[in-house]
């Protein structure tokens, strides 16, 4: 029920039959992973100057975001401490379909399809200064003591997934992001602005990646 399909920026996606929808934008998977999450949300972080970066994605998928987070990461000298959800993980088989590996280094590529079942496990290192943990499960069942500097919230749409952009799901999110935290998302609605308002975020609009005019980043007040 999985397959592998073309966006518009030439890189790849995987449209999933049963939910009816891609892992990642029709007009560029790629161009959406580095606008929306590493520029919007992780770059826009970093600007505070830290040493080490703590992020929370609530649908890791084919491990894009984390990917690309990596190696910035890795280019700045910054320690990358990941956290991923995910209640239905891809198989390794089906990820090395994708063709990431032509925008990574191959250290990080082949560290990341070698350790990647591992990482559904417990903490991996991927690279040096780099851990990222999976954890297998739906996000209301997802626990941790830690706090997150940013959220990576890459659900599928509302529409096939409603129950992951309502206010108990949004909550249960934001309990996880440190004041001052980053929280960012491809979409825009009206209620997802007022469930984060509601919790104490403050919320902004930005420029949207290729076929979205906007999208969502908001701040966790101290």
């Amino acid at each position: 029920m999985l397959e592998i399909v073309k966006t518009a920026d030439g890189s790849n996606t995987i449209y999933n039959a049963v939910v009816g929808e891609n892992y990642h934008s029709k007009h560029g998977a790629l161009q959406e992973s580095r606008h929306v999450f590493v520029n919007s949300g992780l770059k826009y972080f970093l600007e505070k100057a830290p040493s080490s970066v703590s992020i929370l994605e609530v649908g890791f998928g084919t491990g894009l975001n984390f990917l690309l987070s990596a190696e910035f990461c890795a280019e700045k000298g910054i320690e990358l401490n990941y956290t991923g959800i995910e209640a239905y993980p891809l198989s390794p088989e089906i990820i090395s379909q994708t063709g990431y590996n032509q925008y990574l280094q191959p250290k990080t590529w082949s560290s990341f399809i070698e350790k990647y079942p591992d990482s559904l496990k417990t903490v991996i290192s991927i690279l040096p200064g780099c851990q990222l943990q999976i954890a297998n499960c739906k996000l209301l069942d997802f626990e941790s003591k830690k706090q997150y500097d940013v959220v990576y919230f890459d659900a599928f749409a509302a529409m096939y997934q409603p129950e992951m952009w309502d206010e108990r799901a949004i909550a249960h999110t934001i309990q996880f992001l440190k004041p001052g935290g980053v929280f960012v998302t491809y979409a825009i609605t009206g209620n997802l602005k007022r469930a984060l308002k509601a919790l104490d975020c403050k919320v902004e609009k930005a420029p949207g990646a290729p076929g979205k005019r906007e999208m969502l980043r908001a701040t966790k007040l101290l």
